[in-house]
């Protein structure tokens, strides 16, 4: 996974991997993989899958890249605690996966709490299988 900052101040992981390189189709399956991991965990639930690419094909003036044939976010919460109210803007988590011809791009904005970075990253790494 490589760490770069997306329009000068967001923080994002992001990792590709070639469709040769995973057993994963299709972002469904990738879909199908991280809900998998969010519901082993008793810290994180599951929120929705959002069809980013629909969405924004609905769209009169929606513009889309041509090398992206599909985009879904998975959208979770790592919410044990609430410390202080400002926490909620930051939450809660979205993975984007995003298909091209011949790779699957997963990225997620950087979490306040490492664990949950640590445990994003390797859910996204296990992703590669050869």
């Amino acid at each position: 996974m490589i760490q770069t900052i997306l329009l000068e101040k967001y923080p994002i992981y992001t990792i590709e991997l070639n469709k040769v390189e995973t057993n994963c189709k299709n972002v469904d399956d990738i879909l199908v993989h991280f809900k998998i991991k969010i519901e082993e965990n008793a810290a994180v639930k599951f929120i929705g899958i959002f069809d980013h690419y629909a969405h924004t094909t609905s769209l009169p003036d929606g513009v889309i890249d041509p090398k992206i044939s599909d985009a879904k976010n998975i959208i979770f919460c790592f919410g044990k605690e609430i410390k202080d109210p400002g926490v909620l803007a930051v939450r809660p988590r979205s993975i984007g996966i995003a298909e091209l011809e011949h790779s699957f791009v997963i990225t997620f904005l950087e979490a306040p709490n490492p664990v949950a970075n640590a445990l994003m990253e390797s859910w996204a790494k296990a992703l590669k299988s050869k």
